[in-house]
């Protein structure tokens, strides 16, 4: 791994300075066309950040883009051609999951609502994604059905794609959920990127892991609260199939799900909400998805924040205990 560090430091920084300079020239530009919708159940205190533009996902999506495509075509060339096709196939089928969501987010624009894309489109678009995806690793890469488990594997057989289907689609969902709050879904997005780059014994995963953490922090100099913009459904399903897509690098993809706690604990946090509410008309929470119960408990958004990328971190070393075993 050793020889691959300037080529890592180069797609970090890629993602860092790209994002940044794209950002400011896309603010101006977003503030005059891309209003973002408040969602009008949502906190009060949320209201003051009517006029705040979205979309703002576009930068890290092109720097990250560009970055990872430079990544790829060098491993390409330097007869690093598995772990090249690796990182080409992570970043397409994440950009056509953000391609979803900026869909989303101009439906949203144009109605002047929340109401972007309905759940069913998104989740048929998401679900073609992840097959799709799935096969073309077994084509390319030769994944088989078996899942390692860490101490075990388990054999999923024919039931393997409409298992992983899920989990690729449910964490990419989770991820769009934790973006509620100034620099929340940032936030996670780097501690998942630091937890699989700690993780990481390839180039392919260590590639995509810094382009994850110089995405996102260089989108947080923009994000942290008072946010100046929000990445919309542009970004968020953009870091959500980054992370999730990535995981198939490891040896263990299965630890995605430990890594990415904080996504799955507020995607759960929405489910156990509307089951409950439906099965008993009261509320589980004061309100979901989780960040938002915490707000009204009291908690800071930057409180929110810190506590996430925390327990982020603390995950990784949990994950990192399973990879040994």
């Amino acid at each position: 791994m050793a020889e691959f560090i300037p080529l890592i430091l180069v797609v970090f920084i890629i993602s860092v300075i790209g994002t940044v300079l794209i950002e400011n020239r896309l603010i101006p530009f977003l503030c005059r066309r891309a209003e973002q919708p408040i969602y009008e159940d949502g906190p009060q205190w949320h209201l003051k950040k009517r006029g705040t533009p979205t979309m703002g996902g576009i930068a890290f999506l092109i720097a990250v883009s560009i970055a990872l495509a430079l990544g790829g075509i060098v491993l390409v060339w330097g007869d690093m051609g598995y772990e090249g096709t690796s990182v080409f196939l992570i970043l397409v089928f994440s950009a056509f999951n953000s391609l979803v969501g900026i869909i989303d987010d101009l439906t949203k624009l144009h109605r002047k609502n929340n109401a972007g894309l309905t759940p069913v489109q998104k989740l048929v678009f998401q679900f073609v994604f992840a097959l799709a995806f799935l096969f073309l690793r077994e084509y390319l890469f030769l994944d088989g059905t078996e899942v390692d488990l860490g101490a075990t594997s388990l054999d999923f057989g024919f039931l393997y794609y409409p298992v992983m289907a899920v989990m690729i689609v449910g964490i990419v969902n989770f991820a769009n959920l934790t973006d509620g709050v100034d620099g929340l879904a940032s936030s996670v997005a780097v501690g998942i990127g630091t937890s699989l780059l700690f993780i990481s014994a390839s180039v392919d995963t260590a590639l995509v892991s810094v382009a994850l953490i110089g995405g996102g922090v260089a989108f947080l100099f923009f994000n942290i609260h008072p946010a100046k913009i929000f990445m919309g459904d542009t970004g968020s399903l953009f870091f959500g199939a980054m992370v999730v897509y990535a995981a198939f690098t490891l040896e263990t993809p299965i630890l995605i799900i430990i890594i990415s706690s904080v996504y799955v604990i507020e995607g759960l946090s929405v489910i156990i909400q509307v089951l409950w509410y439906k099965a008993t008309k009261k509320r589980i929470f004061k309100m979901a998805p989780l960040h938002h119960h915490l707000e009204k408990c009291g908690w800071s958004e930057t409180k929110i924040c810190l506590c996430a990328l925390i327990l982020t971190l603390v995950a990784s070393l949990v994950a990192f205990g399973v990879s040994l075993l």
